[in-house]
């Protein structure tokens, strides 16, 4: 028996600190104009010193419960989507878990860098309507500052920090109407953190521990992927493209997603896009997109989403989700 689930309440947050085109400007060779045409960035949020992913994702679940007024006191699980954890162990989740009060809860964090949202939306509907759990709430956060290298032009730019939850339970509906995952690990030094091994593949690693891309390959996985992705992922739902109402990809960077919209025919007027003023919040982005849609009256009961994350690893994910909150 399938039960049917629902996605009833989200919220993000960002930290207070704003760092701007032209701070960056005095700290690399780069100014406002270069970095918006390359990316349509403008502004990032950066988490405090003593601020950490943990930090964030509680002070997005109270955003969401603010926002809904909803109980979350029954919640049978918590996953964290995150690749930039307080520590190694113990887990974001449990220290989630713990500052929540949630005594009965499990606790697990799920690491698919910029595709996190999407995937622990995909765990937490799976085990929902499987009848295992009624109630899972779900977590996305990164702090990116705190792992770039700020003389590395070429990422320092994409970079903020954020994050979001959202909780999926029982419904009277089913909400989540379809999903498709892939990887292709043979990508991985193509953006990578080094950390207990220091090669890969025989490969020596570089960056000591900061993130080191090959923009050039990852945005070529991502237009490619996303494109063919979204033909896949519309066609298993037995639906036409014009039927979606808006598409939330990560926000990884403007011209990227404006590659995507023209080579899969959506619209760029129907694509979500947060990083305009927050930059690539990784596993976050996707939440904080589709909160500010949700507060700006773009998203109504009843439209049609497709969600696409993509990121290192590589691996990408997409879900097409009925939003009837």
């Amino acid at each position: 028996m399938t039960y049917p689930v629902t996605l009833t309440a989200i919220g993000m947050y960002v930290p207070e600190r704003i760092l701007s085109n032209d701070d960056l400007s005095t700290m690399v060779e780069t100014d406002d104009e270069w970095i918006i045409q390359r990316t349509g960035i403008r502004n990032r949020r950066i988490a405090a010193d003593n601020e950490y992913t943990s930090d964030l994702c509680l002070s997005a679940v109270r955003d969401m419960q603010r926002r809904y007024g909803i109980s979350i006191e029954d919640t049978e699980l918590v996953i964290v989507c995150t690749h930039t954890p307080d520590y190694p162990f113990p887990s974001v989740s449990c220290r989630l878990q713990d500052a929540l009060g949630l005594k009965q809860a499990g606790a697990i964090d799920l690491n698919a860098t910029c595709a996190g949202f999407v995937y622990g939306l995909h765990i937490a509907a799976g085990l929902v309507a499987a009848g295992i759990h009624r109630k899972v709430l779900v977590a996305a956060g990164d702090t990116m500052s705190k792992i770039i290298d700020y003389s590395d032009r070429a990422t320092c730019i994409l970079f903020g920090d954020g994050a979001g939850a959202a909780l999926v339970e029982r419904g009277k509906q089913m909400d989540f109407l379809a999903f498709d995952l892939g990887s292709d690990g043979g990508g991985g030094l193509d953006v990578y953190r080094a950390g207990l091994s220091e090669q890969m593949d025989g490969v020596e690693l570089k960056g000591k521990g900061k993130v080191v891309q090959n923009g050039r390959e990852v945005y070529r996985f991502a237009v490619q992927t996303v494109t063919e992705g979204m033909s896949k992922i519309i066609e298993k739902a037995n639906l036409s493209i014009e039927e979606i109402d808006w598409f939330i990809p990560h926000s990884a960077n403007m011209r990227m997603i404006e590659s995507i919209c023209d080579k899969s025919g959506f619209p760029h007027d129907k694509t979500l896009t947060s990083m305009a003023e927050y930059g690539n919040t990784s596993a976050a982005s996707i939440a904080i997109s589709f909160v500010l849609a949700v507060d700006a009256g773009q998203i109504k009961q009843g439209d049609l989403l497709l969600l696409f994350g993509f990121g290192g690893g590589l691996v990408y994910g997409s879900l097409l989700l009925r939003w009837s909150v």
